[in-house]
């Protein structure tokens, strides 16, 4: 089993997918003008069920032009590391209801600043064939130092073997950094260029902020 679209895993096949995975992924940023961003988030409202929400928006403007919501069951559990298969497939689902095609999409999630090099971002992105960044809250693997406190403030996250999988980042004054990651398709400069132009007035970039309002409500 090696497709990036199989779902039906259990958590050791899930482990052993993403090892293979993680070779496909590719660090490097093909320069294409960015013209629409995409944000994807995933609410889970009760036990069993997943909301995931894909919002549009232009860019650098930043207006919503588009969304879309699908809810349905999802039997995945919930375990860290493996937040791709739980979350992917309703991902999918939502994104198959988009009239436009963003040339870049954000996910609450890690890309390859993972145990095994292939969190969430880096999987939908291989899934979906688009540019992809890893933007989550809080941290998941590697290690790193607090960034200054000022908007821009960055600080390298690396592995055992001290190499930079991600970047700690500061998208306003004095709040919690971000942790920011390779997806797919995709360099580290222009993840933390592209996260920050993203974030002008709110710590969550404007892309995710809207997906996860969406995600979480019950409207749309």
């Amino acid at each position: 089993m090696s497709s990036p679209d199989a779902w039906d895993v259990t958590p050791s096949e899930g482990i052993a997918l993403q090892r293979r995975l993680a070779r496909l992924v590719r660090r490097r940023w093909d320069g294409r003008r960015i013209r629409l961003v995409a944000g994807a988030d995933v609410h889970f409202p009760a036990r069993g069920v997943s909301r995931a929400a894909v919002t549009l928006l232009s860019y650098p403007r930043l207006e919503l032009v588009e969304q879309a919501v699908f809810e349905g069951p999802c039997a995945f559990p919930y375990i860290p590391g493996l937040l791709s298969f739980r979350e992917i497939p309703a991902i999918l689902e939502a994104w198959r209801r988009l009239v436009g095609t963003p040339d870049v999409v954000l996910f609450d999630g890690q890309g390859v600043a993972h145990p095994r090099g292939l969190g969430l971002a880096s999987h939908a992105g291989l899934v979906l064939g688009v540019p992809s960044i890893g933007c989550a809250k809080s941290p998941l693997f590697g290690s790193f130092e607090e960034p200054g406190r000022l908007r821009g403030a960055r600080s390298p996250i690396r592995d055992a073997a001290g190499k930079t999988i991600g970047a700690v980042l500061r998208t306003r004054d004095g709040t919690r950094p971000l942790f920011v990651s390779v997806g797919h398709l995709m360099s580290l400069e222009r993840a933390v260029e592209i996260v920050l132009s993203c974030a002008p007035r709110f710590r969550i970039p404007e892309p995710l902020r809207a997906a996860h309002l969406l995600a979480s409500s019950k409207r749309g």
